[in-house]
């Protein structure tokens, strides 16, 4: 089976068993949806909706946040990890929007990634849940499930993009995007895949050469 038959399979599977697949960050304006994704790094997107539930009830726009003291930033993020250089990030951030952007976040990813603390991932995730711009974000799960998978080779983030948006059709790109995310929260897990129930391990060459078991487990086997 070559690359692309292989590909379809598998994300068709994957588009059945995940059909609402979706950001899974809170937010109801591309501003918010940055901030938010500025605090996911080494984060989970559950510890990021809590602090922001508050965060954007209280100061929900570019000019309200702008505001706020970096200390005064930290005590409401200070729950996820990195929280110092965030703060420092998101207020230079609104800074910048409200100078060059008339407070409005831009919907190019060269701009986006000129932002304090904006990377290609976080501009990614931006373009693709606030604008509808497709972009193909690759975070740890994404990462992860398709080397597994065989969808990817490269050892990057911006590796893997490349050669999974040359894989797919650019309106196929966000939805992938999730669909990959949600089977790497909830089957495919970093430690202790879920192998047993996947729907794909037949299609899975990590299932075929491993058995569905991690490096950790087959390592503790061959000690014994």
């Amino acid at each position: 089976m070559d690359l692309r038959t292989h590909a379809q399979e598998v994300f068709a599977i994957l588009a059945t068993v995940y059909p609402n697949a979706h950001c899974e960050l809170k937010f109801e304006t591309p501003f918010q949806l940055l901030v938010a994704t500025i605090l996911s790094a080494q984060s989970t997107d559950e510890q990021v909706n809590k602090l922001t539930k508050e965060l954007f009830a209280k100061y929900p726009t570019v000019e309200a946040m702008a505001e706020l003291t970096i200390e005064e930033l930290e005590e409401h993020i200070k729950g996820v990890g990195l929280f110092h250089n965030k703060a420092k990030h998101i207020a230079a951030t609104c800074q910048v929007l409200l100078q060059e952007y008339g407070g409005q976040v831009p919907p190019s990813r060269e701009a986006l990634m000129q932002l304090p603390g904006v990377g290609r991932k976080t501009a990614n995730v931006v373009l693709a849940n606030a604008f509808n711009i497709p972009a193909f974000a690759v975070d740890t799960h994404v990462l992860r499930v398709s080397r597994r998978l065989g969808l990817a080779q490269g050892r990057t983030p911006d590796q893997v993009e490349a050669e999974l948006t040359a894989l797919l059709p650019e309106e196929q790109w966000v939805h992938a995007h999730h669909w990959l995310i949600w089977h790497g929260r909830r089957q495919c897990h970093a430690r202790r895949p879920n192998c047993a129930i996947c729907p794909l391990a037949r299609l899975c060459p990590e299932f075929q050469k491993t058995g569905g078991k991690s490096d950790e487990q087959r390592n503790h086997s061959s000690l014994h």
